[in-house]
């Protein structure tokens, strides 16, 4: 993420024209991931789920949102409150001083604002598809809330506040110089490590290892796919905060890790298993983006293509651990999302290259300091979202319960919390239907 913050002296008008114009179509093509995810992740759960996966999401996104204009983003991006933690919650709570034109700004910083919190929508969407299939709805909106408090809004202020003039901002983009240009440790270390903490709480599903689990429409896979790799050049090129050359060259570098994601995925699929399938296509790009999303910035394009055919590669490999280590993420956002962060934060390291951005990786002669920072930006998040989300579930499952009743879940949570299926297959008749509370059993 470049510098936040507004210049001293003004700007070109047509300039900051160009600039705001490409910022909200960024902001707009970053909502679109919203809706892209829903149906990603609603093609990947069985059928009998499809609906609350869809409602998780955009659930996530109502409530995220509004968190975020109250206090979320001056969580994030308020002056610092003491060692580059967090920022002053109210100092610009509900837009507080933001609704006036400022002169010579590049964009007003009201869409700077929210085009940060379509971020944290889709970091928070993320985190549902570890615990599909077996989740009280209202528990999660409460959830979704309270984590874009308590993990989310510190570690973006963490990583993308940057200090200017008077202000003061993280201490990984600042005091560290940790480099993560569109959130691989903000939003896919972050919402991977919560998605594990929270699975982990939360257990196994009913008959995890012993049914097939398998995404019940690889049609809706592929759309959602799409649909994400769309928005995603609003999400990494949007981050430029303007119509430049950086926009540029991370949207080609987008672009080319999304390719080779997906070809590294189909070629260890075809290897392990003799078959290249569809979902691993839909997987191998997911993989490549999520990996190209911090370095886009700070790589060439081959650096791009090497990002991309590394997360493919051990992507297409980490997701098979949740079975030989029993935890039950459903549709693998540990395996894409947190090791995919991983990977992409941590090859800035090796390939960051100064025609790009001003710095040079190992491979380019830069020596393993950079290297240092990204692997303790990536461990630092990681540590404190695992551990913050523990507590967090831990919490809200004393307290209202988080995990539906195993009768509730074998009957699919469609119809038990939304009173509704994806799918209507049967005529209507035969025994008539009620419903009881929100998490109550199926009755006739």
């Amino acid at each position: 993420m470049l510098s936040t913050a507004l210049p001293l002296v003004a700007v070109d008008p047509t300039t900051a024209s160009g600039d705001t114009a490409w910022l909200l179509a960024a902001a707009a093509l970053v909502l679109i991931m919203a809706p892209g995810l829903a149906i990603f992740y609603g093609g990947m759960v069985r059928a009998k789920s499809v609906l609350n996966m869809m409602m998780m999401v955009f659930g996530a996104l109502a409530v995220v949102m509004v968190v975020w204009i109250l206090v979320g983003y001056s969580l994030a991006f308020g002056d610092d409150l003491g060692g580059g933690l967090v920022g002053d919650p109210t100092q610009y709570a509900a837009f507080k001083g933001m609704l006036e034109e400022v002169p010579g700004a590049p964009y007003p910083i009201t869409l700077f604002a929210t085009f940060q919190g379509l971020f944290a929508v889709i970091t928070v969407g993320l985190i549902a598809g570890a615990i599909a299939d077996r989740t009280r709805f209202g528990t999660w909106l409460v959830f979704a809330g309270l984590w874009t408090v308590v993990v989310y809004a510190p570690v973006a202020h963490w990583i993308f506040d940057f200090s200017a003039g008077d202000h003061v901002g993280g201490w990984m983009a600042n005091e560290l110089g940790a480099l993560d240009f569109a959130g691989g440790t903000a939003v896919e270390i972050n919402s991977g490590a919560a998605g594990l903490a929270a699975a982990l709480v939360l257990g196994r599903r009913v008959g995890f290892g012993r049914e097939p689990m398998k995404p019940h429409n690889l049609t809706l896979v592929m759309i959602g796919a799409g649909l994400l790799w769309f928005g995603w050049f609003g999400f990494n090129a949007g981050s430029a905060l303007g119509a430049t050359n950086t926009a540029a060259i991370v949207f080609v570098n987008t672009l080319l890790a999304g390719c080779t994601g997906l070809l590294a995925w189909l070629a260890v699929e075809r290897f392990r298993d003799g078959h290249a399938t569809s979902f691993g296509a839909a997987s191998g790009v997911v993989a490549g983006l999520v990996a190209i999303t911090p370095a886009c910035g700070f790589v060439t394009p081959l650096g791009a293509m090497a990002v991309g055919v590394a997360a493919g590669a051990i992507c297409a490999v980490a997701i098979g651990l949740k079975h030989k280590l029993r935890y039950d993420d459903s549709l693998d956002v540990v395996g894409v999302h947190l090791v995919g962060g991983l990977v992409g934060t941590i090859l800035i390291g090796f390939l960051a290259s100064s025609t790009v951005n001003g710095v040079d990786g190992l491979l380019y002669g830069g020596g393993a300091d950079q290297l240092g920072k990204q692997l303790v930006a990536a461990g630092a998040t990681l540590a404190y979202s695992f551990t913050a989300t523990v507590l967090l579930v831990l919490l809200l499952e004393k307290t209202m319960g988080f995990r539906v009743d195993e009768d509730d879940e074998m009957a699919g949570v469609d119809l038990v919390i939304h009173a509704e299926t994806a799918y209507d297959l049967h005529t209507t008749g035969g025994a008539r239907l009620h419903f009881g509370p929100e998490t109550g059993n199926l009755q006739s």
